[in-house]
């Protein structure tokens, strides 16, 4: 069982910036690590994720993309999320997720996740 806890959630202003933290009681590193956020009445969407394989290829959600980096500090079974020019449709409860899955490929549906944090809430104000 791996069990995971984010932070650094938080209320910013538009243009702001946040990093997040997904701290893993196990050896991270075997994990492809992704990051989740779910806004009020809205499905659970993919935002970013960081593989176990080649030190760790990154793939970004569309409306992320060159704003939001993922990264992972294996030392500390540590996977991050620096966000950056934040905007209020970026107001989420954001989740760390871990997959088993040892296969070559990153997954970006929630069902393809078998680990989950509680989640942290970042609220950008306009």
């Amino acid at each position: 069982q791996v069990q995971l806890v984010e932070s650094g959630g938080g209320l910013v202003q538009a243009g702001g910036s946040l990093r997040l933290s997904c701290a893993a009681s196990t050896t991270f590193s075997r994990y492809t690590a992704g990051w989740f956020r779910q806004a009020p009445g809205k499905e659970r969407e993919f935002v970013a994720a960081i593989s176990w394989w080649s030190g760790g290829i990154t793939y970004y959600a569309d409306s992320v993309k060159g704003r939001f980096t993922i990264s992972r500090d294996n030392a500390k079974n540590t996977v991050y999320l620096q966000m950056n020019s934040l905007n209020p449709e970026d107001t989420a409860l954001y989740y760390c997720a871990a997959t088993t899955s040892r296969g070559y490929n990153i997954p970006v549906l929630p069902r393809a996740y078998d680990y989950w944090g509680q989640g942290t809430q970042v609220t950008v104000s306009s």
